[in-house]
């Protein structure tokens, strides 16, 4: 039976330009699809909306949450009559516009002291401030030049109708007449995730145009031994482009986390590109084209593809996570590993083909004389040697290493802060830690609170009881408020006894006041007030008040769970740090399932393993001493780290079989393999540090910081296959190696 490699080899020798035009459509097809491609952020990307805890927050949104959007307002003196009148149209202005629910600002607070007339002199202004609470209008007037005004939206509005919202108002602010000197900034959450997604747009375009011309600059340094080295990256570009096709396509969303995978695509793809291009040119040397085409394919093909394989079994790994964007990013990068292998594997024999492919004549060598590369193959040989002979020192040190970093690992900080995440100097976040630094941290925990007998007096007691003991016994907790916190202002200052009582004060009570803690007779929440907490002391603060919960627990027939986005991004801590452990093992048990299949020998799937497990504990080291924090993206790195570094091991182990099936002893084969090998493996690489590392020029702290941390990894790596692999094989040669290898299957990698 013919293989798929065979057929296709068959295909682009009889058709070339029929599978030309089937390859143009393809992209044509690719770049409609990515033109469907859109930003995601919000609570769908860091939890499952259709778990438990995600329909909860869902439901708690949609029926309680009201996002407001924050009018900041700044002047030389924004108590000026002039100011204040402006201030008051624009507010009513924003009042009229659909979603809006309510608005609130200093005005309006003078207004209602000043017979309902905002002053027009300083005379009514001194007399209506005199009968203001000071600390309320604090809170409106943090300083003299800044002024805070509130527009309350509906609840469970989608991202795009705040988007369009907020361009609404910024449009109607560019159109009023302002006083002179005056400035206003429409802030607030709403309008942070909205410039977030621009910001995330604005830096994926940046990381793919700089991955692109690194990656010309790479090939260009290291490959010159070819005809038409900017092929293997225009072969990357279409499997870039054919990755957001699909993403398109099946409407799959850009996530903060999703846009560092094509950086990384960039740099694993091109590896692809350079292999299965710099063979063609091999074979074109000395066969045919069509000959060419044929071994390329055949041989090439299955090769490349147990790499690409055992790479995606470490991005596959991630698809476990609980956190979707981070499962978002290791499918991403499993299609883009696919894409790019098919548009190398398809492209370089039909290029060949249809220009009608002439390989670059090389010059023949002087005696004497040797390159660069030749001179760096034979050292890294001598390395290899020199480690062969001194395996077990060597082995120990770089293990005691690993073994540090995995120590210093449990030492990192989990992170999952958004607002570090972003650009420091993005104008939404300056804007919004101005408010926070005016007004205080204005974050509350929820506790849901549902049952048929919400409302009733033993429901109404329970809440009243737990506010208390919440607030007598959690230093960290500064005050509650929920329904049971309005009754007594409406009942003469005792909750109402009886059902009939209750119902009767509830009615007294104004609707936009119950309805911020009550929905229908069923729902209500209680809103927890906190201090300012760092990640891991809120997320313990959250397992206490649960805790709290469950033994104060509700009457019968009532439920109370705590959620929001606070026990959402605590509880992420949580799951980014039992998730990256998983994943990790996963990524290994994988790899090493799939090498015994393919190698039916378990010395031999266990060897290129060892020192991908030292590249791990090196890894977390490196994050320790630079102080970088685990995030949803470096939390994928052990996974992405397994499947890189499997490549270079795996080729390393395969050319030593190799030469040892020629007769070699152990030693000699092993540094023979590492000198023969050793550029391309090091070519391959620097080319994959190049797409990396534009993931450094990210502005997003997150995205640079897992860039920097992946160029170490790939770093790494390369010391994993030239260092600890030489010993490694000395030490398992009896067991896996130093017998004569048996027939390879088909699919197996060769140097």
């Amino acid at each position: 039976m013919r293989s798929p490699f065979e057929s296709l080899a068959d295909l682009v020798n009889r058709r070339p330009w029929l599978v030309a035009g089937i390859i143009l459509a393809m992209l044509v097809l690719m770049l409609y699809g990515a033109s469907q491609t859109s930003m995601e952020t919000g609570t769908s990307t860091y939890m499952d909306t259709d778990s438990e805890r995600g329909m909860l927050l869902d439901q708690y949104t949609d029926t309680f949450q009201s996002d407001s959007v924050m009018v900041l307002v700044e002047a030389d003196n924004v108590l000026d009559p002039e100011v204040l009148a402006y201030t008051s149209r624009l507010l009513a202005e924003f009042s009229t516009l659909n979603s809006v629910t309510a608005t609130a600002s200093v005005a309006d607070l003078l207004s209602a002291a000043n017979g309902g007339e905002v002053p027009d002199s300083q005379g009514e202004l001194a007399q209506a401030r005199e009968r203001l609470d000071p600390e309320i209008l604090a809170r409106f007037v943090p300083s003299p030049s800044m002024t805070i005004g509130a527009v309350t939206l509906a609840p469970g509005l989608s991202n795009e109708v705040k988007s369009d919202l907020l361009d609404e108002m910024n449009a109607r602010i560019r159109l009023s007449d302002r006083p002179a000197g005056v400035t206003v900034t429409v802030t607030g959450s709403a309008a942070f995730e909205q410039q977030m997604m621009q910001e995330m747009s604005t830096s994926m375009s940046t990381l793919l145009l700089a991955a692109m011309v690194l990656m010309v600059v790479a090939v260009g340094i290291f490959f010159g031994d070819v005809r038409y080295r900017l092929l293997s990256v225009a072969i990357v570009a279409a499997g870039v482009l054919a990755t957001f096709g699909v993403m398109g396509l099946t409407g799959m969303k850009i996530s903060m986390v999703v846009i560092g995978a094509f950086p990384v695509l960039i740099g694993i793809g091109i590896d692809y590109a350079i292999q299965f291009h710099s063979r063609f040119e091999e074979e074109a040397r000395r066969v045919p084209l069509p000959e060419a085409v044929r071994i390329t394919v055949t041989r090439a093909g299955p090769a490349v593809a147990t790499a690409m394989i055992a790479t995606s079994m470490g991005f596959i790994a991630l698809w476990i996570s609980p956190v979707p964007m981070i499962r978002g990013f290791g499918l991403v990068c499993v299609i883009g590993l696919v894409c790019c292998y098919l548009a190398a594997l398809v492209i370089v024999p039909t290029f060949g083909l249809v220009f009608g492919y002439r390989p670059k004549r090389l010059q023949a060598p002087q005696p004497g004389d040797q390159s660069i590369m030749e001179r760096y193959n034979h050292g890294v040989g001598r390395v290899a040697g020199w480690v062969s002979r001194n395996a077990i020192p060597v082995l120990l040190v770089l293990s005691l290493v690993a073994f540090v970093g995995f120590q210093m690992d449990s030492e990192i900080t989990i992170n999952t802060d958004e607002k570090t995440f972003v650009p420091s100097d993005m104008p939404a976040k300056v804007n919004l830690d101005k408010v926070t630094r005016a007004m205080g941290p204005t974050d509350s925990l929820p506790i849901f609170v549902r049952g048929d007998r919400v409302l009733s007096p033993e429901g109404i007691a329970w809440m009243a009881e737990f506010q208390e003991y919440v607030v007598s016994h959690n230093d960290k907790v500064t005050g509650t408020a929920s329904i049971a916190t309005l009754l007594p202002q409406y009942h003469g200052g005792t909750l109402p006894a009886t059902q009939a009582d209750l119902e009767a004060t509830l009615d007294r009570i104004p609707e936009e006041a119950r309805h911020r803690y009550l929905s229908g007779s069923s729902e209500a929440i209680i809103e927890i007030s906190m201090v300012p907490m760092e990640n891991q002391v809120a997320m313990k603060n959250v397992d206490r008040i649960q805790e709290d919960l469950d033994w104060m627990a509700p009457p019968p027939g009532i439920t109370a769970r705590v959620t929001g986005m606070g026990e959402m991004f605590t509880n992420l801590i949580r799951e980014i740090e039992a998730g990256k452990t998983l994943m990790t093992l996963l990524a290994f048990s994988m790899i090493l399932i799939f090498l015994f299949l393919v190698y039916r020998s378990l010395g031999k799937a266990v060897t290129p393993i060892v020192p991908i497990i030292m590249i791990v504990g090196w890894n977390g080291l490196v994050m320790y001493m630079l102080g970088i924090d685990y995030t949803p993206m470096t939390a994928t790195l052990g996974s992405m780290s397994i499947g890189v570094a499997s490549e270079y091991t795996i080729l390393i182990m395969e050319r030593a079989n190799e030469e040892r099936a020629k007769g070699m002893a152990l030693l000699p084969a092993i540094q023979h393999a590492v000198s023969q090998i050793g550029t391309a493996i090091t070519v391959s690489g620097l080319t994959t540090v190049f797409g990396f590392s534009a993931l450094m020029l990210s502005a997003f702290n997150m995205i640079a910081n897992f860039g920097m941390v992946t160029v170490f990894s790939v770093g790494f790596s390369l010391i994993g296959a030239i260092i600890v692999m030489p010993a490694v094989l000395v030490l398992l040669g009896g067991r896996g190696g130093d017998r004569q290898p048996e027939p390879q299957p088909a699919g197996t990698l060769s140097g």
